[in-house]
């Protein structure tokens, strides 16, 4: 698949950002993770960007040429593998579900 083509379809289907922000708020819910609340925010006010974008509400004629999306699609890559490089966060993995700290005690 070309890459324009892939990254077009964010633009003709803005909803689907609302798929990856569901996860990261998931993510979120179980670990508790600043980074996940982050992206899932990021994702989110990007599929109502692209809407406002569509209604032309950000822009005042020639919206088809997308400078814009430079800056916009490496900031979701980012939001979406900044945490796992660093720390080498892994919820699939991981034995302590994100927490630090000792586990309490039942005794």
């Amino acid at each position: 698949m070309d890459m324009l083509a892939l990254m077009s379809v964010l633009i003709d289907q803005p909803f689907l950002a609302l798929a990856p922000a569901a996860l990261f708020f998931l993510a979120y819910a179980a670990y508790k993770s600043r980074w996940a609340l982050a992206a899932s925010l990021l994702w989110s006010f990007y599929c109502f960007y692209e809407l406002a974008m569509r209604h032309r509400l950000l822009c005042s004629g020639e919206c088809n040429i997308r400078i814009d999306l430079l800056v916009v699609y490496p900031a979701l890559l980012v939001a979406v593998f900044a945490r796992h490089s660093s720390a080498g966060w892994n919820p699939v993995f991981s034995t302590d579900c994100g927490r630090t700290g000792s586990q309490p005690s039942l005794g």
